[in-house]
């Protein structure tokens, strides 16, 4: 299985070299956990789906493996494949910075979940009416 996943783990990890480490560690994690693990050539990450726990809200994104239960939509791939472009662009210390957003500013108002698209991510937007 390992390497079968040589392309796709380059894919997963947008070619960074930081990237492909967290990735390798969130495959082992979602193995551990007993998760079914693919590769989406559309989205070009691993999606770690089946997992009871381990993750926050309805998924997380680590490096290029999305962990999930079974939230694994085209629009919430799309959603989550932008998270692993932000991996690939900050490398590991992406942690952190999603980490202090988050608690600065909660879910949809988190400039990461913002770049990634809120209505792909799930997040309900408010749309003011017009007057």
């Amino acid at each position: 299985m390992c390497a079968r996943r040589g392309l796709p783990l380059i894919r997963a990890s947008r070619g960074s070299a930081q990237s492909a480490f967290v990735t390798r560690v969130a495959l082992f994690y979602a193995g551990i956990l007993g998760a079914d693990i693919r590769f989406d050539d559309e989205s070009g990450i691993f999606v770690a789906s089946g997992l009871r726990g381990g993750f926050a809200r309805g998924g997380t994104t680590l490096g290029g493996v999305y962990l999930t239960r079974r939230n694994t939509t085209r629009s919430v791939l799309r959603h989550e494949a932008v998270h692993a472009d932000q991996w690939a662009r900050y490398g590991i210390v992406f942690g952190l910075l999603y980490l202090r957003e988050e608690l600065r500013h909660r879910g949809p108002r988190n400039r990461f979940e913002i770049e990634a698209g809120l209505e792909d991510g799930g997040y309900r937007t408010r749309v003011k009416a017009r007057q």
